[in-house]
């Protein structure tokens, strides 16, 4: 039973992923399109899951918690079953945003408990580790961009109230400009910083086992990204635009470089 919980989970996984990507297009794209799609893959994937979690629990005999991966699975679970039924009562479909990144997260950390063991070819591992770094690297300077017009934002809207003029400041755009560069930026920051972390754990897993668990470089990097994941649901779902967003752009972007800093010795801390 416990082959057929790890299936299932996996086939799960699979299909969270719709969602992910779904994700990922609303925040580079600001359109939900497909969404009656990745919430009916979605709503599946939260069955199987279901499946694999009473598997396992009866191949043990009790609720599924018994180390990490188990518990963050069980947890995962639930957020997804909650969201499905308040989605169905409540059509809180703008949460979705956050809600299907964050528990394809969590998923497939799960399913990756008992990893399949991967021919250990140096080019595949350097592969992984090079797509890792250039995603991150892309999602770091759309950040910057994203913090540059925050800043911008910022001032154009103090010059407005101040009512004062200035010959350098008159050139900068209009705030809906602003606001509008500053999510189109910010999009494809959390974009390509969910890619990079999916493939940063990814390599974690097939190379260190257990050992990226507690490890600094990862979790400031899933703390930033979940700020930047905070941010897309409220943007989404609160309707934040303007100084709140700008204030927390900047916020972003200061959890960012000190994930940058202590990623500098991701390899070397990771390396078994």
């Amino acid at each position: 039973m416990i082959e057929a919980a790890t299936f299932w989970l996996r086939v799960a996984a699979g299909l969270y992923a719709v969602g992910l990507l779904h994700s990922l297009l609303v925040a580079v794209r600001q359109g939900q399109s497909a969404f009656g799609v990745a919430l009916n893959a979605f709503r599946l994937a939260v069955v199987l899951h279901g499946v694999a979690i009473i598997d396992l629990g009866l191949a043990s005999g009790h609720i599924p918690v018994d180390n990490f991966y188990q518990t963050l699975s069980l947890c995962a679970f639930l957020i997804a079953f909650s969201f499905v039924v308040t989605e169905k009562r409540y059509r809180f479909g703008g949460a979705s945003v956050a809600l299907f990144p964050l528990v394809f997260g969590m998923v497939l950390v799960s399913a990756l408990e008992n990893p399949m063991t991967p021919s250990q070819n140096e080019g595949f591992r350097g592969a992984l580790l090079v797509v890792h770094i250039l995603l991150v690297l892309a999602g770091y300077a759309a950040l910057f961009f994203t913090a540059l017009s925050a800043l911008a934002y910022l001032t154009q809207e103090r010059r407005l109230k101040s009512k004062q003029g200035s010959a350098l400041l008159e050139r900068l755009p209009p705030l809906a400009t602003l606001d509008n560069m500053l999510t189109k930026s910010l999009g494809l920051g959390f974009a390509f910083l969910t890619l990079g972390l999916i493939f940063a754990l990814m390599w974690a897993f097939l190379y260190s086992n257990d050992s990226w668990i507690g490890n600094p470089s990862i979790t400031i990097s899933i703390f930033t990204w979940a700020l930047l994941l905070i941010m897309m649901f409220l943007r989404q779902s609160a309707g934040w635009r303007g100084r709140k967003a700008a204030m927390m752009a900047l916020a972003v972007l200061g959890c960012s470089a000190l994930t940058w800093v202590t990623h500098l010795g991701l390899e070397s801390t990771l390396t078994p």
